[in-house]
């Protein structure tokens, strides 16, 4: 079962990733952002796209190694998605409520994947 709890959040992250390189306006667009530029496009294929698709990629490297490198890198991206979702939670503290979707909808992801490597690391 932690096999699949691994795989899981690494296609997300590659679904993520990927979806980022391809077309980042539209994966900003939910949120009310616009990449209207090439170096905002940039930003996003960078931090979303590259990340996404690095994270997959570390996530099923340790996945398949197993051992000491599988517990580092499953805590370090349940770390990062635990810090996610606490981003979220700070900016709700500090800025207006938002709608569910998209930024509730992504925290509650965020949490569930990053609780879920907690418990299988």
């Amino acid at each position: 079962m932690s096999t699949v709890a691994v795989i899981v959040v690494a296609v997300f992250f590659l679904a993520m990733g990927l979806y980022a390189l391809v077309a980042p306006a539209a994966l900003i667009r939910p949120f009310r952002l616009v990449a209207d530029s090439p170096e905002s496009r940039s930003e996003i294929r960078a931090v979303y796209g590259g990340f996404g698709v690095a994270v997959a990629g570390a996530l099923a490297v340790a996945e398949f190694h197993g051992g000491d490198l599988r517990r580092g890198v499953t805590l370090t991206v349940a770390l990062a998605l635990t810090g996610m979702a606490v981003g979220r939670v700070v900016s709700r503290l500090v800025d207006r409520p938002t709608a569910f979707h998209p930024v509730w909808f992504y925290c509650c992801v965020e949490v569930v994947a990053g609780g879920t490597l907690f418990l299988v690391t």
